[in-house]
């Protein structure tokens, strides 16, 4: 028999975590995605700079969404 965390130990139900997690995963990649571009850069390659900067940036994007997703649902 399978048990699954549904907030009983945690205190926080699985969508909200789900929504702490995307938005946790997207900062980190965030940062991550700098080392990338500097990595880039300093080979000289702003194809590849560009691409991870553009990568950065819907990453930056899904975390905004996720904190005004999870401030809303709070909130209520």
């Amino acid at each position: 028999m399978s048990h699954h965390e549904t907030g009983h130990i945690t205190g926080t139900k699985d969508k909200d975590y789900n929504i702490i997690w995307f938005t946790e995963a997207c900062l980190s990649n965030v940062l991550r995605l700098e080392t990338y571009i500097k990595d880039a850069e300093r080979e000289g390659d702003n194809e590849l700079a560009d691409f991870f900067r553009k990568a950065q940036a819907d990453s930056r994007k899904g975390a905004e969404q996720g904190k005004e997703l999870l401030k809303k649902r709070l909130a209520s």
